[in-house]
């Protein structure tokens, strides 16, 4: 059964800053909690394939993805492996402002079986459901003042 996470902000940091902050996939362990690493497999001016391990407890899952950057609009995520039968997630980052946006997060995803939903399922949502937030506080932490 397809799970459907929909997040949304409102920052006082430009989308464009906003988009860097969420493609800088590399620096992710250093700010989200739950990713124990982050790797960038491929990357040009429009994609980006990378993975993150995902960890908490004695439970571990990597997964991948190939992300299209619509660059300064938008981040299209796509499942390329991982514990997932359907994996699919756009960020969206809408101008208000020279220096305030809306930050949109939006995850469509399915487990690949009932173990996989049993074992990493409560983790994955969590981590899904605080990412926004996680993102708002680093970009607080990096750009206060203006820097």
């Amino acid at each position: 059964m397809p799970h459907q996470i929909d997040k949304t902000a409102l920052v006082m940091h430009s989308a464009e800053r906003m988009f860097h902050l969420v493609n800088d996939v590399a620096r992710y362990p250093e700010f989200l909690p739950w990713c124990a690493n982050a790797e960038i497999h491929d990357q040009d001016s429009g994609q980006i394939t990378a993975s993150m391990e995902i960890a908490k407890g004695g439970i571990r899952h990597t997964l991948t993805t190939r992300n299209q950057l619509l660059m300064p609009d938008a981040i299209e995520m796509n499942l390329v492996e991982g514990p997932f039968q359907n994996l699919r997630g756009r960020w969206h980052f809408k101008s208000l402002d020279e220096n305030a946006c809306k930050v949109i997060l939006s995850l469509e995803f399915e487990f690949s079986g009932s173990l996989s939903r049993m074992a990493f399922g409560t983790i994955f949502s969590q981590a899904a459901n605080t990412m926004v937030d996680a993102f708002c506080r680093r970009a607080d932490d990096l750009y206060r003042g203006g820097a």
